[in-house]
């Protein structure tokens, strides 16, 4: 089964890893960001031996994404980032052919114990399966 494994992340903390504090995370240090990214290339490694890996990425930032909508004449609105309302965001994913939902457990869990700073703050890993087709719903 494919499962699509996500991290959140705000962008106080893509503020805190480039080295700006706030009330709600402290700053990272090189130290801090070595470990997370050696971490993070480990479960990536191990993901691609054991062939369940299919693709895995991080994400810019929130301050750089861009929403595209409809207004009520349909045609297009598209809004710049940063968005003031915006909290936690898809910060990273990976797309996993696993054997099934407790392997996959197995792999977030794993994610979810990535080194950061004491006193960041911790978001869940989410897993959902990637449907095949449309009566899968």
């Amino acid at each position: 089964m494919k499962y699509l494994v996500m991290i959140q992340g705000a962008q106080i903390d893509y503020d805190a890893m480039a080295g700006k504090a706030s009330a709600a995370s402290p700053a990272w240090d090189e130290k801090d960001l070595q470990a997370m990214y050696a971490f993070m290339s480990a479960v990536n490694d191990d993901l691609s031996e054991s062939g369940e890996l299919i693709d895995g990425q991080g994400l810019a930032a929130p301050a750089q994404i861009r929403h595209v909508t409809l207004g009520a004449d349909g045609e297009p609105i598209v809004t710049d980032g940063p968005y003031s309302e915006t909290k936690e965001m898809l910060a990273g994913y990976w797309v996993l052919e696993c054997a099934g939902l407790e392997r996959v457990t197995e792999i977030a869990a794993r994610i979810a114990g990535c080194p950061q700073p004491a006193g960041a703050p911790v978001y869940p890993v989410e897993i959902r399966q990637i449907l095949d087709g449309a009566g899968d719903i």
